[in-house]
Parts: structure tokens; sequence; C-alpha cells
């Protein structure tokens, strides 16, 4: 873990609702678990229910005194990776632990699951390298905070990190070639909006033995918090594409109104179409750069991310979504010239439902953020219907940690948006280039139609055009805000590129914010 990533997991917390605690021993549900060793495809939904029929307990996070320290210890207290699980038996996947201390002081029970019996993982001193002074007296049982996989991902002979779970429900993965960036969570309850968020948590895992042949991993996770309990099952499988098939049953203690499904958290700072106040030597810093979606009615929707000047949230309002993600299309070194964060290799990752969904929005919630430490975008899928007490919910979906994701081929996609000062001092110039679909192969000298319009203020001179330079297309027009109403401050603006009333590209959603 770098300093860049723990500080970024901190604030990012702190920035959506205040500190969570962050994981927890399990209550008796999960000590039920522990006492027995069978363990079927039920055990977790069956451990799930029952605990959403007993009153939530707070988790303890009582630690010794010499490991409540800050990053920098906590970053030199490493798991010893010769003591991998399943690195002696040369299994394809193997298992590193996470101690508890920083941030992440709740433990989280850990369970490997062996020709259907499930045995703790045991928690020893010996696994890990302690700083000076904070090695705990011989035979503590501090427990975990979290685990991570390591495979083959980029090299046959190379064991590398795959996925992490550390820190309430959330986790992180990569795909080959790909360093950490966005992540991911089991639930997420209340972002964005007025109110308290809430933050799930898992409180154990049960992790399947693989097969000595085996190309994926599945794990098992018991959810908690004190408005729901959940099961969840991941099947993750390591390649150019890691893909990881989730299956998901919330069980609400009350009713929830403000449940996002399959949420997504990422950082936006600053790229070219919003640098306003920016002094950097980077071209751009983020993580991600646009919410992709492939609504229900077919529609492909791009829109591109912003660092707004207060918090805002926006609404897609679809039935049977196909999918929708945080995607980092910029992929070249000098799109951010950063050698250290290497944003160029950050995944994207595409969420596409499995099953009917139903009717609800995919929801995009940003935040002001002054550096590239404050994780300050969310997005998740939230039902219109509450999801009932007493009752099961499930949303199954699979996730593909990826460069890119192919929806309508035929469609050219958004590849940049850059927005600056137009000849008018009252209006701003905004250029989108498009690559790929059909637009690719149409002759240089087509009649193309600049679909464009904004829910308020003034559009002109709104036109097509070739870019010798990409080979692709470029969209632009000047736009005059009207910032004499006042409801002005915020603007939907819509573009597209059609060939008579076929849309050539996707859709190009924008909020302009003064």
């Amino acid at each position: 873990m770098q300093r860049r990533d723990a500080l970024k997991s901190a604030l990012a917390i702190a920035l959506l609702g205040g500190v969570p605690r962050v994981l927890a021993q399990a209550t008796t549900p999960a000590d039920t678990a522990a006492a027995s060793t069978r363990f079927t495809l039920e055990t977790v939904p069956d451990l799930a229910r029952a605990l959403a029929r007993q009153p939530y307990r707070t988790p303890d996070e009582t630690l010794p005194a010499s490991l409540d320290t800050g990053y920098d210890a906590y970053r030199d207290l490493r798991f010893d990776p010769q003591q991998a699980i399943w690195r002696k038996e040369g299994l394809p996947f193997q298992l590193q632990m996470f101690h508890r201390g920083f941030l992440f002081k709740q433990r989280v029970e850990l369970y490997r699951v062996d020709g259907g019996r499930a045995t703790p993982i045991a928690y020893a001193t010996d696994l890990f390298s302690f700083p000076p002074g904070t090695k705990p007296e011989l035979g503590s049982d501090l427990g975990f905070a979290g685990f991570r996989v390591h495979t083959p991902l980029n090299t046959p002979d190379v064991y590398d990190e795959l996925i992490a779970f550390l820190g309430a429900s959330y986790f992180r993965a990569l795909g080959k070639g790909h360093a950490y960036g966005l992540s991911a969570r089991g639930l997420a309850l209340g972002s964005g909006d007025a109110g308290a968020e809430e933050f799930p948590i898992f409180r154990a895992f049960w992790i399947e033995q693989p097969a000595p042949d085996a190309n994926h991993l599945v794990v098992h996770a018991l959810l908690d918090s004190p408005s729901v309990a959940g099961a969840f099952r991941f099947d993750m499988k390591p390649g150019a594409e890691t893909t990881i098939d989730v299956q998901s049953r919330l069980y609400p203690r009350v009713e929830l109104t403000r449940a996002g499904i399959a949420p997504l958290t990422s950082m936006f700072e600053f790229d070219a179409g919003d640098r306003v106040g920016t002094d950097d030597y980077r071209p751009a810093v983020h993580d991600s750069d646009g919410l992709a979606i492939f609504n229900g009615h077919g529609d492909q929707i791009w829109r591109p991310l912003s660092n707004p000047p207060r918090v805002q949230s926006s609404a897609f309002m679809d039935t049977h979504p196909r999918g929708f993600g945080l995607m980092q299309r910029k992929r070249g070194f000098g799109d951010y010239a950063d050698i250290e964060a290497r944003y160029h290799q950050r995944p994207s990752l595409w969420i596409e439902p499995r099953g009917r969904w139903g009717k609800g929005a995919v929801t995009l919630v940003e935040i002001p953020t002054g550096d590239e430490y404050h994780d300050n975008i969310v997005a998740f899928w939230r039902p219109e219907q509450p999801l009932r007490a007493g009752r099961e919910h499930r949303f199954d979906y699979r996730m593909h940690w990826c460069d890119t994701h192919a929806w309508q081929p035929a469609l050219a996609v958004v590849s940049d948006t850059r927005i600056g000062a137009a000849p008018d001092p009252a209006r701003r110039l905004v250029v989108i280039d498009l690559e790929g679909g059909r637009l690719a192969s149409m002759p240089r000298d087509a009649k193309l139609t600049a679909d464009v319009w904004a829910a308020r203020g003034e559009i002109a001179g709104a036109v097509v055009y070739p870019n010798p330079e990409t080979q692709g297309w470029r969209l632009s027009f000047e736009f005059r805000p009207n910032t004499d109403s006042a409801d002005g401050r915020d603007v939907e603006l819509h573009a597209r590129v059609l060939e008579g009333h076929a849309p050539l590209s996707e859709t190009w959603l924008y909020r302009w914010s003064t």
C-alpha cells in the first residue's frame, strides 16, 4: 500500500460522511460458523438472515496501544509472503492477510473452505513483520483486518496482486497491466444524500480452496450494518480483463429507501475540460474520466466527470439497465505525464446486471476536491422501490475490471472533452473528439449533423468535421450560459452526431456548473 492510496482511502471516507468504524469481529452468526465446519452455498445467506433478525452490534476496535499508529508505522507492518495461504501447495492463487491497525482496527473473520468444510484462518504474530516496539505478546489473538489475493496475472512465474478486501465493504481489483485505482463496495447507503452516510462492513469471509488447475477463485462474504445484513459471493477470473461475478442477497432490518447497488468510488480532480484554477504540470489527474451507461432502451451515454464547485447528484432514470461504469478512457502516459501515479494504467470498471433490475436510476455523485487523495466520485444503481425489511432482495451482476468495454460497436465513442474560452467572452467553446464506430469509415466530406442542445442558455456554431490527426471526427460548439436566471447555475448539455436521423455516436451529456 502506497502513501497516496492510504491517504486517499482515509480522506475519501472522511469526505463522504465521517470516518466509519471499518471492519469488525463477527457477531453470533459468524461465531456459530466458526464452531461448525460444514459449509454449503446457503451457509452465508443463512447467517445473514439470522444476523438481520438481531439488533446490530457495534464492532469492538480494541487494540494494543502500540498498534494504534499512523500510516507510516502501519505500512511497515507487513505480512510475510513466504507464509501465504496455498503457497506451499503450489496452487494458482495465494492469500495474504492485512493486520489490524491505523484506520483498519476492526476484526474480520477469515475461513478456508475445502471439500465442503470451513476452517478458520488462525492469527499468529509470526505471520507478520512489525516495526520496532509494536509486536504484540506471543500468543496474542488480534485477528485480521482483511486479505488480498495473488495470482500469476502479468507473467506466468510471478504472483501479482489481484484483489484486496480492506475497509468497510471496499475492495479493489486489477486486470493485466493495471495499477490500483477506483474501488468498489458491497453496498452504499445514503451516498450523496443530505443525511449521514452509513457504511456497511464485511464481517467475515470464506475463501474456497482452488483446484491445482483452477482459473478462478470464489469468495463468500457476510455484510452487516445497522440497517441491513447481506450475503455476497464473488467468483473472480483474472486476465487482461478481470471479471468478477457477484451474487448479492440483502436482508434489511429497516426499509431501505437510499440503497446504492454495485457502488463504485473513484477520484477526479481535473482534465482538459475542467482546469479552472488548476496550477499543475500534469495535463490531467483522475482515476476515471467518465460515467458510461448502456440503458434499457439501448441508448449509449457518456457523461464526462467534473470537479464541481459544490456537491452535485445526477440521476439517469432507467428500467432494466444493461450496464454502467466509471471508465478511464485516456490510456496514454502523455495524457497524465505522472511517473509515480501512472493514471494511464488505472482500470475502468463496468457493471453488467444479470437478470432484470426493474425501475430505478444510475446515480452519479460528484464532490468538490482540492487534491488527488480524496475519492470524490460515486456511482451506483438506486432502485425506484424501497427494499422492504424482513425480505430477501437479490442483485446479481458481472464486474469487468478492464481498459474499456464495447457496448454498440457501430457507435463512435467520446475520446476527449475540452472546454475553453470562445472569441465571445460571454461564451465557452466546447470541443468533443470522437473515435471508432461507423463514423471512422465515413467519407471525409460526408454531410453529418451535430445534434446539440442545452436545457437553458444558447448554443451557436455547432459543427462536425474530420480530425486528420486522430483519423476520427470532432464536434464543436459555443455555449452561452443564461447567468441571469436564478436556476441557471446548472445546465444540462446534450450532443451527438447524426447521419440523417440515425446516430453515429454515443450521446454526450454534460452538466455545466457555475
